[in-house]
């Protein structure tokens, strides 16, 4: 479901990928190609946007001359979901896990990488701060909630510069509203006595020379949920004050979320599909309480270099923490676990621009170069216990460790003439950190990981205003997480960080003004790639071996009419074990697991009426394997069809006033995610057709 959208997209040919695909306005077009000197960039525009003038302060993603999608204000706040990572259902090539089980819900996962919580490659940011846990997951995508939301950036690939440890697919930074004046309000009601309320308020006055803006946020969803045993409550408070001037803008922001819900478990094979909506007595006392609090200072200021250039310089100090309890039976064979996890990061980061004045770019069409350095503090405790009805019966983990993450970059964007843009890029990182086992009292260093180097380059070429071409090759990397970043006996050799080298080639077009797309392939591939045993209580991990994730992206935009709006996104993907570790010779040339080959998302929006929108949309993806030696069958696949309606009662410059429907899984299709223990299949069947309303409120 998006609205009005023009694709504003690049080609790349390389692999595969699944890709939804929307529509952005026309406008967009015209401004974002006088932006870039008429060099189109790679970046697809899910919802309506307004680019008025050219972009000061540090590169944006925009830059990066790879997939990058973003996802607006308008098409997000309209959306009735219950966890924020459902949102990336418009998003192309993201896969989601729906786990549905409490306060782990569920996942997005990107370029051919699983949801599975083993290897998690995707880098999360909020505002641009660093947001992943230490193993890389995202407990603080639910703290932001849909309308708070300015706008979802997904950058997919390897050549971001911007970012380390955890971006080895790719990173999204979740764009809050910041500035503005007045109020907005959204009241939602739905299947499984699901609530929804938010709300948002924001005012600027003058004050002291320049502008004081405040940004206030309260959200609260709770459901039932449809499988018995699924209530959830969450509730998340944000602020963010600051004052600008022409030249600078300061300002602290501050989030409180919070999460309580029941589990209602894993069924068998026969279970799930006699009784797909039951929970096992084995799980009738899981669940999860979850708190995410986050607190950052900003400050940015634009000025001159004395010569016609222009400096941006940007820095951002932040503190994350994190705290989660879960008790959880997998099976009625399994005890009960309570695993605990407290963790508090604290961090900056810093980046200055230059873009020189003509006398100095000695006859460029452009040039800006950029700086940046990065810093995270981690003092982390991981506790597992065996457990009855939530009593504790023993103690399995008791680990506790700190971890630093210093990186620094350089990247500059080139314009030799005014169709051929080029961004050569390099960031270095290194980890330091000391390990303790406080159940047996040993201690360990991180592994010497040595600097970590990783080169980028891309480059695209637009010989047309309505044809570009561009190619990428960038590389990331992974290390262990948890007590996997250590150096811990029996070993007694350092660990060398697993190499993720990437590249993607790719295209844009817009044959005539009705129709755009972007076709686009890569590979992605590993040396020893590292996956985290989940449920074993050393916390360690094992080599995967050497993998290769390709896939091809394809997306369409389409506007027959002035009130018809269609889109189309498909990813072809396979990840395989190349190489296996020595230790698992049958997986050699095995399909990972829980990476579906093909991923689909398409609509229509039409407007037959003045304030009259109904949006019909498609999501799904194909089956996988549930382990790495492809012995257990293929699970997953499902496509369904939503329905939307919206009606603008109200719609004026000041006060707006509309009402909202949507019928999920209109043909009440079987969904389903399924893993297997090592014995057997267990299975989290999903919702079937439920039904949405709202009302949401300007004023």
């Amino acid at each position: 479901m998006t609205s009005r959208s023009l694709l504003h997209p690049v080609l790349a040919l390389a692999g595969l990928a699944l890709l939804p695909a929307a529509q952005a306005q026309t406008a967009v077009a015209a401004a974002a190609a006088s932006a870039a000197s008429a060099t189109a960039e790679p970046a697809f525009d899910i919802g309506r946007v307004t680019i008025t003038g050219l972009r000061r302060g540090p590169l944006s993603s925009r830059s990066l001359l790879t997939s990058v999608d973003v996802l607006h204000a308008d098409v997000l706040a309209e959306q009735s979901v219950q966890a924020t990572w459902e949102l990336f259902t418009l998003a192309p090539g993201a896969l989601l896990t729906h786990f549905n089980q409490g306060t782990t819900s569920g996942k997005v996962a990107m370029r051919g990488f699983n949801g599975e919580g083993n290897v998690n490659a995707v880098k999360l940011l909020v505002d641009g701060i660093p947001s992943n846990s230490n193993d890389g997951n995202m407990p603080f995508l639910d703290a932001v909630f849909p309308l708070e939301l300015q706008a979802i950036e997904i950058v997919r690939g390897t050549n971001d510069a911007r970012h380390g440890l955890h971006s080895i697919a790719g990173n999204i930074d979740l764009v809050t509203r910041r500035g503005g004046n007045g109020t907005q309000a959204r009241l939602g009601l739905g299947a499984f006595n699901s609530q929804d309320l938010q709300l948002a308020h924001a005012v600027e006055v003058a004050a002291g020379g320049g502008t004081l803006q405040q940004n206030y946020f309260i959200g609260h969803k709770r459901t039932d949920g449809w499988r018995d045993h699924s209530d959830s409550r969450k509730t998340t408070l944000a602020a963010q004050i600051g004052w600008k001037t022409a030249g600078l803008r300061m300002g602290v922001s501050a989030r409180h979320f919070t999460h309580d819900a029941q589990e209602p478990g894993y069924l068998t094979d026969a279970e799930a599909y006699s009784a797909p909506r039951s929970s096992l007595p084995v799980s009738a006392t899981d669940g999860g309480e979850r708190r995410a609090d986050q607190l950052a200072g900003h400050l940015d200021w634009q000025g001159s270099d004395g010569r016609g250039g222009t400096v941006d310089a940007a820095l951002r100090l932040y503190l994350n923490r994190f705290a989660d309890t879960r008790w959880v039976r997998f099976s009625a064979a399994a005890s009960q676990q309570e695993r605990v996890a407290d963790e508090t990061h604290t961090g900056l980061r810093a980046t200055i621009s230059w873009r020189p004045g003509a006398a100095l770019r000695q006859g460029l069409h452009g040039l800006a170069i950029e700086g940046g350095l990065d810093h995270e503090h981690q003092d982390d405790r991981s506790l597992r216990y065996l457990s009855t009805l939530r009593v504790r019966t023993s103690q399995t983990r008791d680990q506790a460790w700190t971890l630093d993450i210093t990186g620094a970059y350089v990247q500059a964007v080139v314009q030799p003439s005014a169709t051929l843009k080029l961004v050569p890029g390099w960031r270095v990182e290194h980890i330091g950190g000391h390990f303790e086992n406080r159940l047996s009292g040993a201690t360990a260093q991180a592994n010497d990981f040595g600097l970590i180097q990783q080169p980028k380059f891309s480059a695209v070429w637009t010989p047309h205003g309505d044809a570009s071409l561009y190619a990428n090759w960038g590389r990331t990397f992974q290390v262990g997480v948890g007590s996997g970043t250590f150096k811990i006996p029996p070993r007694v050799a350092d660990l060398k960080p697993s190499t993720n080298t990437g590249w993607e080639l790719g295209g844009t077009w817009r044959p005539a003004a009705w129709i755009d797309g972007r076709l686009a392939g890569w590979q992605q591939t590993a040396t020893d790639e590292v996956a985290r045993r989940l449920n074993d209580p050393s916390g360690d991990s094992d080599n995967l071996g050497a993998t290769r994730r390709r896939g091809i992206d394809l997306q369409l935009g389409l506007r027959p009419a002035d009130t018809l709006d269609g889109w189309l996104a498909l990813t072809w993907q396979k990840g395989v074990i190349v190489t296996p570790d020595p230790n698992a010779p049958a997986t050699a040339g095995k399909e990972i697991d829980h990476v579906p080959r093909r991923l689909l998302n398409g609509g229509v929006d039409w407007r037959p009426l003045a304030g009259w929108k109904f949006t019909a949309s498609v999501q799904g993806q194909g089956a996988y394997h549930l382990t790495n030696t492809n012995t257990t069958g293929r699970y997953g696949a499902y496509t369904v069809l939503n329905l939307g309606a919206t009606w603008d009662v109200v719609k004026q410059t000041a006060r707006a006033l509309r009402l909202e429907a949507q019928l999920r899984n209109a043909t009440d299709r079987a969904t389903e995610y399924v893993w297997h223990d090592g014995t057997q299949a267990l299975h989290s069947p999903g919702a079937p057709r439920a039904l949405y309303v709202g009302v949401s409120a300007s004023l």
